[in-house]
């Protein structure tokens, strides 16, 4: 079912492997959002602020703040390639917020910025697919015990969200199948 109102026991040690996992997801693409609009500083804030808590700091006004300034920053980009790299650091930013809840829109802290990281990349590989796939397949080789643990506890990604949401899709089955 997509939506339960089950709680999923969540660790603070979970939530830091899962955002690690989406700050290393988003930093390889801060490249492509920079080179658009190098004078601003929203998307590496955000994947900045993931990195602190992912490394032991605390989730607080200034990790939330930074991420919905990254979000401000994928829809002021102008380009699809910058909006979903700035995308890929909001997400980085709010996999510290996932919910105890299982509802499928929470894979979307798990693995939303590897998502918005390959279709930031085949993207600017002339939205080729095969780029996006190999970006994937990264993301799959990176996710750590810790991340598929995680995953697994929530439902199956959910449907629609074009194509960020196949990828969202094709790394969710691909992690669940590791089990």
């Amino acid at each position: 079912m997509a939506n339960e109102s089950s709680e999923i026991v969540l660790s603070k040690q979970d939530l830091r492997g899962v955002a690690h996992y989406a700050a290393e997801s988003a930093q390889e693409v801060l490249e492509l959002f920079e080179r658009a609009h190098p004078a601003d500083s929203r998307p590496r804030d955000a994947i900045d602020a993931a990195w602190t808590f992912a490394r032991g700091g605390e989730r607080g006004k200034s990790l939330r703040d930074s991420g919905w300034a990254a979000h401000k920053a994928a829809r002021d980009a102008g380009t699809a390639v910058a909006g979903n790299a700035a995308r890929a650091a909001m997400c980085a930013a709010s996999a510290a917020y996932l919910h105890p809840l299982a509802d499928a829109h929470q894979v979307k802290h798990i693995l939303g910025a590897a998502a918005h990281a390959a279709r930031a990349a085949e993207l600017m590989a002339g939205d080729d697919r095969d780029v996006g796939a190999d970006h994937i397949e990264q993301a799959l080789r990176r996710a750590t015990p810790v991340v598929v643990d995680v995953l697994n506890r929530y439902p199956a990604a959910p449907s629609g969200g074009g194509r960020v949401g196949e990828l969202l899709r094709d790394l969710d089955a691909a992690l669940r199948s590791r089990s």
